[in-house]
């Protein structure tokens, strides 16, 4: 579908900022027409939604639109730091982001000053498809990367989720909601094959041409069921925790076509809170406004037993160093001492869906001369 030049593509366009506004992280759960969802909570009009997401798709401001799960329920999954030395640090970040489908984000991150942790400069997402064994996994990368240690922080609750870059930049330090962040589980949530089979191409990301009203009945048809056994499914799966938001995700780092970026600064906030208090902490720092994701995630000695962390994203250093300090200060206003903090700063960054699928993960073990039964975790020590 071809796609007029004169489309304005760029963020700051009133009426694609209206759109991008909702269309970023509004659209939550699953929608039967994700796309006049966006035209009705935007107030403009479903051809113009259509058009210039389709632009700013095939432009690349749009990095990708799609069907979001909440893959802490379908797959286990951790933050992954790597210490790698400074010669392999480039290679190692291209394996990551070019070789391994199950690492989603990926960045080389740095501190302001030497601390600890700072020597693990590069950071991933990871999921491992259930029946596969994360540390294997994490040992097999660490091995073709050079990477001299990892460490693995699974996340034990969330607290904040939703990208939302266009609405956030206008936030001040310091915004908060009146209550505190709500608490987001991470059990896993059995799918049978048949939901397994729908999954897959729910979850997929559209194409220029997929652009339009009715999006889901060429995936019911891929999906080899009618259209109304795939909304049926999708809608159990969605009541079933599994499904997050329909989004159209920013190119967020690197500049548009006429040179803007939504952001410039991408910062993993640290603190180290009392144990017993974290999802208390965790709900505090989770209100405010500034940040993408919050997380309860043990840290370990090697990054002085930070247990709550959080991602915030800002075009200024200071104005982003400005909303941590007001969160720092939110913290101790509510009695919740931090014994230790830290701000981990994004640079190069690359970001990808993470395979989540079984099937897809014995393929792949087969594909690069793994015997997918090795990769399963030991069984339980009995004494």
């Amino acid at each position: 579908m071809a796609v007029e030049s004169t489309v304005p593509v760029e963020i700051d366009d009133p009426v694609n900022a209206r759109i991008l506004t909702v269309s970023e992280d509004r659209i939550q759960g699953f929608a039967e027409d994700p796309f006049t969802e966006i035209a009705r909570q935007s107030g403009v009009e479903l051809p113009t939604v259509l058009e210039r997401i389709r632009a700013m798709l095939a432009s690349g401001t749009i990095r990708r639109v799609r069907q979001t799960l909440l893959a802490t329920n379908l797959a286990p999954g951790a933050l992954v730091a790597w210490k790698v030395t400074p010669e392999r640090l480039e290679s190692a970040f291209d394996f990551m982001s070019e070789e391994d489908p199950f690492s989603g984000h990926v960045v080389i991150r740095s501190t302001d000053a030497e601390t600890p942790g700072s020597a693990y400069r590069l950071w991933t997402t990871l999921k491992v498809p259930r029946g596969y064994s994360m540390e294997k996994h994490s040992g097999f990368l660490a091995r073709q990367t050079g990477a001299e240690a990892f460490r693995l922080m699974p996340a034990r609750r969330l607290f904040a989720l939703g990208v939302g870059h266009v609405r956030r930049r206008g936030v001040a330090p310091g915004s908060k909601t009146e209550e505190p962040g709500r608490v987001l589980d991470t059990t896993l949530v059995e799918l049978t094959e048949r939901e397994w089979r729908i999954l897959v191409p729910l979850k997929r990301e559209f194409e220029v041409h997929e652009i339009r009203a009715d999006p889901w009945r060429s995936r019911a048809a891929e999906s080899g069921v009618s259209l109304k056994e795939f909304l049926e499914v999708a809608n159990s799966l969605n009541e079933r925790g599994v499904v997050g938001r329909f989004s159209t995700f920013l190119e967020h780092v690197k500049p548009s076509v006429s040179g803007n970026r939504v952001t410039r600064y991408n910062a993993l906030f640290h603190w180290q809170v009392p144990v017993g208090r974290e999802i208390e902490a965790g709900r505090e720092v989770g209100r405010h406004h500034i940040l993408t994701h919050a997380y309860w995630r043990e840290g370990g000695p090697e990054f002085g037993n930070v247990n709550i962390m959080a991602v915030a994203h800002g075009t200024d250093k200071a104005l982003v160093l400005a909303h941590k300090e007001a969160i720092d200060q939110h913290l101790a206003a509510v009695g919740i001492p931090v014994g230790y903090t830290n701000v981990f700063w994004g640079g190069r960054s690359e970001i990808k869906p993470s395979e989540i699928s079984p099937l897809a993960y014995a393929d792949w073990c087969r594909s690069v001369g793994l015997d997918p039964e090795q990769m399963r975790p030991e069984p339980p020590a009995t004494g």
